[in-house]
């Protein structure tokens, strides 16, 4: 199984400690990026996957249902972080920090259709002091984001805009940025397993938002923020995937999918209910 090591998948482990059925699961910790891969190769049975990925290889995978990590309005932790406005950024140097061509591909899509702007893109690493000597903006997610956001952004006097409100201000739906998925062969010889797995994870999201506040006061022993940002945080991201998230992928598959690698109408198989 694989597991990011982000705050925000921090909810949906935390309760498999909880219970122990962490001790059942052999976990390999890495970037969204490097686990989407592994999944997609065949290293990992069961793993969350960037959303884009997953659209990717959706003819190998099934996708885990009311399991994501998501938002519906703003989401903290993937932003755009500015020197200028977002409407001057037309040629102007954009730095890409980020390990998730999921927020990456939607920064892109919405600077480009709702903003209107082409920017001059780059990759490096999500330093946010580093990008702002040699870039107008940078886009930045997970940890590195959130501390843009509540931290350093303001400090530094720079526009922080928060990705899953700029497409919730657009579009009216939640945005989805990681699925969990197993492989499809894989669900084909361990149906029941693949189930636990499922049933496991979803009890342990239960315990953790019904617990939150003992997540938070956790996580902020070993974390720069404090436990009403962690609360607040948490408590902000959506971990559903039902019908309204399906909806906010089938938009963003019809607007990127034919210059990003999958079909704009792909299909999205979730796992049924009942095992085997």
């Amino acid at each position: 199984m694989g597991h990011i090591q982000f705050l925000n998948c921090l909810p949906l482990y935390w309760g498999l400690a909880r219970t122990g059925t962490l001790l059942d699961l052999d976990l390999t910790k890495d970037t969204p990026e490097k686990l989407s891969e592994q999944l997609v190769r065949g290293d990992l049975d069961i793993a969350p996957i960037t959303l884009v990925e997953y659209l990717r290889a959706a003819d190998d995978l099934v996708a885990f249902p009311d399991l994501a990590v998501g938002c519906d309005g703003p989401v903290m932790s993937c932003v755009i972080v500015s020197q200028k406005p977002l409407e001057q950024l037309d040629g102007a140097r954009v730095a890409l920090g980020s390990t998730s061509r999921t927020s990456v591909r939607l920064a892109q899509l919405l600077l480009a259709e709702k903003i209107g702007v082409r920017p001059d893109y780059y990759t490096c690493p999500p330093d946010l002091g580093v990008m702002m000597q040699e870039a107008d903006a940078a886009v930045l997610i997970g940890d590195a984001a959130l501390r843009a956001n509540l931290h350093d952004g303001p400090r530094l006097g720079l526009e922080v805009h928060d990705l899953g409100q700029m497409w919730k201000d657009w579009t009216g739906l939640p945005f989805v940025f990681a699925v969990w998925a197993t492989r499809r062969d894989y669900l084909a010889r361990e149906p029941e397993v693949v189930h636990k797995v499922h049933e496991a994870f979803l009890a342990s999201r239960d315990v953790s938002l019904e617990e939150v506040g003992k997540v938070a006061e956790q996580a902020a022993r070993w974390e720069t923020f404090d436990e009403p940002v962690l609360e607040r945080y948490f408590t902000t991201l959506d971990f559903r995937f039902g019908p309204e998230q399906l909806r906010g992928v089938t938009e963003f598959a019809r607007r990127v999918g034919p210059t990003t690698g999958f079909p704009a109408d792909v299909k999205v198989d979730l796992l049924s209910a009942a095992a085997g």
